[in-house]
């Protein structure tokens, strides 16, 4: 395997670099990011199949490795398609690129998820446990106190001579008792984060509809969205306009001649926990996020990101549901045979898949460890920033149809009596069938 699929992804990166002129469509009269080298060292590699050399051979397949942030439309199909134990490898191959480019923040926890380095997240801590910690090294960089969650967050600095995963287990031999855990990176469930150098969507009006929250990148101005009550905030910096997060939110209150969101009239409030950097997006910036959201009272918060279990996000999302705040998540992209994702996996959580035209689940969607609804993920189109459409394909994009169903009908049994039958592992049924914006009906590209 040597240097094969070494010299794939490169000739994978020179095709996308050739294609950038396509690329460059999505976004008209908008400069894009240069793509980023992907030229990843052997040794970081793991051992990859035929199939999946294969795969990286052809033109544009670096996008599911490292994606170039230019495009919202999520895996390709070719690739969809492609078996479970491939799309796996995909996801490995992804984080462990993601983990390369930012070796200063990041770190891999030891199963492959991409943490911040250095610091670790507790959990409504005791004072003695605390003090055994602090003897042993570690330095408290935050103490947080969210009143709106009821949660008591303590971000530590691990000892300078150890290495993050090193200090957990050293946090824990000191202090079984605390509910200790990494600062886990969390990604987006379809299409790669777009930082675009235009204008965040702003409030335009007062939404007589339903309170809507979604945790996701910054949310950019669209004719569509000209006169939806928008309102942001920023958890890694200040807000972003991103294409993930501009298509989210028009899937839910978009409004321009055949393009109708799923949710018109609702007040939307969008917290970016990404601040234009695909090495942010943590677990401590998330349930910020969420605090934050929870003051708004929203009846329902869509989270169209995956991760791993984190002891923080856990408890922030018990807090939410506790106070009969509904969440809907998506159960992500890697196929069946990658591990459950998070939060769609957690109890209460509502879990959501996608499926195409014909109602078929997507191949690609993820396994979690339950799972709800479907609502279309595909054959759909979204808004891009600043003006225009493009085809988009995830289960992040099916589960803000379901958030805006939840929100109107007022309850998950009342969205269950919605769901109607589909074609592979569809939950209860698919719901917000004929939610789907057709490309065509909007020239979307």
């Amino acid at each position: 395997m040597s240097s094969f699929v070494h010299r794939a992804l490169i000739a994978a990166t020179a095709a996308a670099v050739l294609a950038g002129s396509a690329g460059a469509q999505l976004l008209p009269g908008v400069g894009l990011p240069a793509l980023p080298p992907v030229g990843l060292p052997t040794r970081d590699l793991p051992v990859a199949g035929p199939v999946l050399q294969t795969i990286l051979a052809q033109p544009g397949a670096s996008e599911a490795v490292a994606p170039t942030l230019n495009s919202v439309s999520g895996l390709p199909e070719r690739l969809a398609e492609a078996p479970p134990a491939t799309l796996l490898e995909l996801r490995q191959l992804r984080l462990r690129e993601l983990i390369r480019q930012y070796p200063r923040e990041l770190e891999n926890d030891g199963n492959g998820q991409p943490v911040r380095r250095g610091v670790l997240v507790v959990v409504d801590p005791d004072p003695a446990s605390l003090q055994r910690v602090s003897q042993a090294g570690f330095g408290v960089v935050s103490d947080d106190r969210d009143a709106e969650l009821g949660i008591r967050n303590v971000t530590l600095s691990v000892p300078r001579n150890l290495s993050t995963r090193q200090a957990l287990k050293r946090l824990r031999s000191v202090a079984p008792g605390l509910q200790a855990d990494f600062d886990h990176l969390y990604e987006p469930a379809g299409g790669a984060l777009l930082p675009f150098a235009g204008a965040l969507a702003a409030s335009a009006g007062a939404g007589g509809g339903p309170r809507i929250g979604i945790v996701d990148g910054g949310v950019a101005s669209h004719p569509s969205m000209a006169g939806a009550s928008i309102e942001q905030n920023g958890f890694a910096g200040r807000p972003q306009p991103t294409g993930h997060g501009t298509a989210v939110a028009s899937l839910i209150v978009g409004n321009q001649g055949p393009f109708q969101g799923a949710a018109r009239g609702a007040s939307l409030f969008v917290a970016d926990v990404y601040g234009g950097s695909r090495a942010a997006g943590s677990a401590s910036s998330i349930v910020r996020a969420l605090s934050w959201l929870a003051s708004k009272r929203p009846q329902v918060i869509n989270i169209s990101l995956v991760g791993p279990q984190n002891r923080l996000v856990q408890r922030a999302v018990q807090a939410l549901r506790a106070r009969g705040i509904g969440i809907v998540a998506a159960v992500g992209n890697d196929g069946p045979a990658a591990p459950p994702q998070y939060p769609a996996s957690y109890p209460g959580v509502v879990a959501v898949t996608g499926v195409d035209a014909r109602g078929r689940a997507l191949p690609e969607a993820g396994k979690a460890a339950h799972l709800d609804f479907a609502a279309p993920g595909a054959d759909m189109a979204a808004a891009l920033p600043g003006q225009g459409y493009a085809k988009v394909r995830g289960t992040s994009f099916a589960a803000p149809l379901a958030t805006a169903r939840l929100a109107l009908s007022g309850s998950f049994q009342r969205l269950a009596s919605e769901a109607r039958p589909g074609r592979g592992r569809v939950g209860r049924g698919i719901v917000c069938g004929t939610c789907r914006i057709d490309p065509r009906a909007v020239g979307a590209k």
